[in-house]
């Protein structure tokens, strides 16, 4: 081939790659916004079939669209969480997957604790399981097969769940003394106990609502005084019926799940967490690991420890978010680790006496 028929061929060629180069990027494009529009049309449908599941509405389509975008963040999240395929447990969508964490925060959980110095003070002390040896305890305990723990509960959109740990732990403690399981009223203390640090929906501890029990001569049934999910006007009649009693309570000496684990192999125990950080939020199954802040913000009750089936230690904790959250309305957490714990949950552990 003469040189210049070479050179005429290579601008020809140069010419067809030319024009075809911006027709090659435009079907990738359209390809790319292709299956852009794909994958907000399944969210778009995966959100609608999750508001039929939850039996979620909106009051018009402007709503819709905004509550759209927070469920799209939040399910994006949940998706890279269980697709790394690194973590002991799986995340869902469950039926917060709308809200902002503002709103969450403000509805779903509503821990207060109190100032380091006041919080240091505790119960002066005291802890009766100190030389209580786990050597001799179970190596595993479920204070739910002992008949010691009441249905999960709902705490509704109310800050209360300060209220339902407490309660929780004294149905327990009812239980081992008496041997009669009653449900009791977290309602009262949400009413009632409002002129200190416990504020209804607002928020409280459970330090605070063990101290009220004590002073009130003790708590009333659940069926005697029921459940609202808001803040009301104290009914006296209702509380005067007492169906349980304590004289007192106690702190868990902080940071040591070894006192902790000696204390749940007795009775089940008030817990504080950080309730709102995302791997504890969406929590599906599985036991909970280290992917959790530790500002504690919210209140669950632990009710027992085991291992599970690859060998991974855990705390056993009833939450108040209803059964259609975690496993059945309760949730595994690492147990056995150094220092504040997972989620903060050896921190501020408490229980009633």
């Amino acid at each position: 081939m003469s040189v210049s028929r070479f050179v005429l061929t290579v601008l020809v060629v140069a010419s067809v790659c030319t024009a075809a180069a911006p027709r090659a990027l435009a079907v990738r494009e359209l390809a790319g916004e292709e299956e852009s529009a794909a994958v907000a049309a399944a969210m778009v449908s995966r959100h609608e079939k999750w508001m039929a599941e939850h039996g979620r509405t909106y009051t018009d389509e402007a709503e819709k669209a905004r509550r759209l975008e927070i469920f799209r963040a939040n399910a994006e999240f949940i998706d890279s969480f269980n697709d790394a395929g690194k973590h002991s447990h799986r995340l869902a969508t469950n039926r917060f997957a709308d809200l902002t964490d503002e709103e969450f925060r403000a509805a779903r959980t509503g821990f207060r604790p109190r100032p380091a110095p006041a919080a240091a003070a505790g119960s002066g002390g005291r802890f009766r399981y100190e030389n209580f040896s786990l050597a001799d305890a179970a190596q595993s305990v479920d204070w739910r097969a002992m008949g010691a723990v009441t249905g999960v509960k709902d705490q509704g959109e109310c800050g209360c769940c300060w209220a339902f740990s407490a309660v929780a732990a004294v149905e327990g403690l009812n239980k081992i003394r008496t041997g009669r399981l009653v449900s009791l009223s977290e309602q009262e203390l949400v009413d009632c106990d409002v002129n200190g640090e416990d504020q209804g929906c607002e928020g409280g501890l459970m330090d605070d609502a063990f101290q009220f029990i004590e002073r009130r001569g003790g708590l009333a049934s659940e069926s005697g005084y029921p459940y609202q999910g808001d803040d009301g006007s104290c009914r006296s009649s209702a509380a005067a019926a007492r169906a349980a009693s304590i004289r007192g309570h106690e702190d868990v000496p902080r940071n040591n799940e070894a006192a902790l684990a000696a204390a749940v192999a007795n009775q089940p125990v008030s817990v504080a967490i950080n309730g709102e950080d995302y791997a504890f939020r969406f929590y599906d199954s599985g036991v909970l690991g280290g992917e959790c802040g530790t500002d504690l913000n919210h209140a669950i009750t632990a009710v027992g420890y085991g291992t599970a089936a690859d060998g991974s230690k855990y705390w056993l904790m009833k939450n108040s978010w209803g059964t259609s959250w975690g496993e059945g309305g309760y949730v595994r957490i690492r147990r056995g680790v150094r220092g504040e714990g997972v989620c903060g949950l050896a921190k501020l552990p408490s229980y009633p006496v």
